[in-house]
């Protein structure tokens, strides 16, 4: 016998388990323990049964396992289990020691080796196991599906359409839908940048679903990642009032910037979109350009909202002009960047060489009250190879029209002033923690609060926006996904209850996507209620397996004929594209029904 068919006859065993879990009316997930060729446990789900949130059949199993070999040290043993670990359960098993887990049916919503997470393998934790997944896969997930599917239909005649909590992330399934009803759509499609808003490019799609659906109950959700179009797709949804403000753009010129007031859950909050005042479309783009740009327009909205009553700041950082790692900002709201004679800085990136000291109290008491939440979904740290500067800043014009030498030495150069800039962020705040015990002030208050690192240089995201993250991390800002952010300020959980298909989608679809962009986050959201995802795209990669394995069921990408690419860039174009891709989309959708 092979190995893959020991490993298939001990899954067989654990999907045993997973059917008495179902017949209980737990959730159909089981698993056995294997050591030296023999079953020395087996278990399955029983949270309901015996109200244990740690009563998952992995978990169970395991503890079992543990009392028959008479050591909690599981050396040697094998974990079979119908779905991927979760946290709770991946953790017992590095605790453990176990040698190996096999399991059946990959979890993107919580699975922790290899799905979300890798805590198997994580270099950080002191022991590492093998993992051997999709094992009976299909049999494993066709098993939840089933479940999931009696659940729903029940729940329909009972005339509750809630989602089930805790669903597993198996392949989705479609809602059951009448002959005779119409389906309901939801739509949360990001902007096609350059060619088309958020606003548009759902009702271009909602005119095509219409043209085969013409009875489709469609809700759009305008929808953004935390880059451009945040602030649009956060005023159709929250209301609120649209703030207009004359303030410096990048090189000093006054510009027209908005920000959105809203009450968000009884709490004044402002949404404040780096690019309306630090915007790239205000940049030629050159090398000298990219040195002097400032986000001092920024920390004026800033204020602005400040002074409006806001007290939640909500920042959208995309689409910046800027790499100054938000000096500018901090400078308008009050703190003090020196050099050594005392004098303030210059502006821009190149300011940031002769800086040798920052006092952040004026600004952490302007704010004091306020909580500061950053919105972004990427991951850069504020210097290094994956820093501000080497990855953000050459799109902003430094080091255009050098040669690759002398472009590298620049890079070299603006790199190690933003080392010293987080340096000089890290020593301000350390001073003012340790101030906070002596007078007591709003500022040494603010900067008291709990950190999770020890210096802002690395934190992933302090990178955002060519540092600005850094800067809002060393005013206490916490990041977070802003994809995830946008999905719950919209509402999104509470309009997926009532759908039967969910369209997102953005202008181009590849292994970018797969990595955390808006459409894989509504279409994780999605699966957890086993709503069927299609993503509409302008074009797409060749190979887009890394996008259905994180829950999208149908891709729809393309121009409907021939063209250039201007032409397919153009409104028009966009438009037709997307109003026939609405269509393919609806029609798709019928065929499964």
């Amino acid at each position: 016998m092979t190995a893959r068919e020991h490993d298939e006859r001990y899954m067989r065993v654990a999907l045993e388990e997973a059917h008495t879990a179902a017949e209980l009316g737990e959730v159909p997930i089981g698993a056995v323990v294997v050591y030296q060729g023999e079953i020395v446990s087996r278990a399955h789900n029983l949270r309901e049964r015996n109200e244990d949130p740690s009563a998952h059949a992995e978990f169970t199993a395991m503890c079992e396992a543990a009392r028959t070999l008479g050591r909690w040290r599981l050396t040697g043993c094998t974990v079979y289990v119908t779905l991927e670990p979760c946290c709770m359960c991946a953790g017992l098993m590095v605790n453990a020691r176990i040698d190996r887990c096999v399991f059946g049916a990959p979890d993107p919503k919580g699975g922790a080796t290899g799905s979300l997470f890798r805590l198997h393998a994580d270099a950080r934790l002191n022991h590492a196991f093998a993992v051997t997944p999709g094992v009976l896969g299909d049999e494993c997930a066709a098993l939840l599906r089933e479940f999931f599917g009696d659940v729903r239909r029940r729940r329909a005649l009972e005339g509750d359409r809630t989602a089930p909590e805790d669903v597993p992330s198996a392949p989705a399934v479609p809602r059951e839908t009448s002959a005779a009803s119409a389906p309901s759509v939801l739509l949360a499609v990001d902007s096609f940048k350059g060619s088309a808003t958020s606003v548009q490019a759902e009702g271009w799609i909602a005119e095509g679903i219409r043209r085969a659906c013409p009875d489709a109950s469609i809700v759009h959700l305008p929808f953004a990642d935390g880059g451009e179009g945040t602030l649009d797709a956060l005023s159709s949804s929250l209301g609120g009032e649209a703030c207009t403000c004359s303030v410096p753009g990048p090189f000093g010129d006054e510009v027209a910037a908005r920000y959105l007031l809203a009450d968000v859950d009884g709490v004044a909050t402002a949404v404040i979109e780096l690019a309306q005042a630090a915007g790239i479309g205000h940049s030629p783009c050159t090398h000298d350009a990219a040195l002097v740009a400032s986000t001092f327009g920024v920390g004026r909205l800033v204020r602005a909202a400040v002074e409006r009553g806001a007290r939640r700041l909500c920042f959208a950082l995309g689409g910046s002009a800027t790499t100054d790692g938000g000096a500018g900002m901090l400078r308008a709201l009050g703190a003090r960047l020196l050099d050594e004679d005392g004098s303030e800085v210059p502006a821009g990136l190149a300011g940031l060489e002769r800086l040798a000291s920052i006092d952040l109290a004026p600004a952490l008491g302007l704010l004091s009250g306020c909580e500061l939440v950053v919105l972004s979904d990427v991951d850069n740290p504020l210097a290094g190879k994956r820093g501000a500067v080497r990855v953000f800043a050459p799109q902003k014009g430094l080091g255009a029209g050098m040669d690759p030498d002398e472009r590298e030495r620049a890079l070299a150069q603006a790199d190690a002033w933003m080392v010293r800039y987080g340096r000089l962020l890290d020593a301000a705040r350390a001073a003012l923690e340790a101030a906070s015990g002596e007078d007591g002030g709003a500022a040494a208050s603010e900067a008291s609060r709990p950190r999770a690192f020890r210096s802002v240089i690395g934190v992933p995201g302090a990178g955002a926006a060519g540092g600005v993250g850094a800067a809002l991390l060393a005013l206490s800002a916490r990041l977070e996904s802003g994809a995830e952010a946008v999905l719950d300020l919209i509402g999104f959980d509470e309009k997926l209850a009532d759908a039967d298909l969910v369209v997102t989608g953005e202008g181009f679809m590849d292994e970018q996507t797969a990595a955390g962009k808006a459409p894989i986050a509504v279409a994780r959201r999605a699966h957890r209620a086993h709503v069927p995802v299609a993503a509409v795209a302008g074009g797409r990669a060749e190979r887009l397996e890394s996008v259905y394995a994180r829950g999208v069921d149908l891709v729809v990408a393309g121009p409907r004929r021939p063209m250039s690419l201007a032409d397919a860039l153009s409104s028009k174009e966009v438009e037709a594209n997307l109003v026939c891709a609405g269509e393919e989309v609806a029609r798709a959708y019928l065929l499964g029904r």
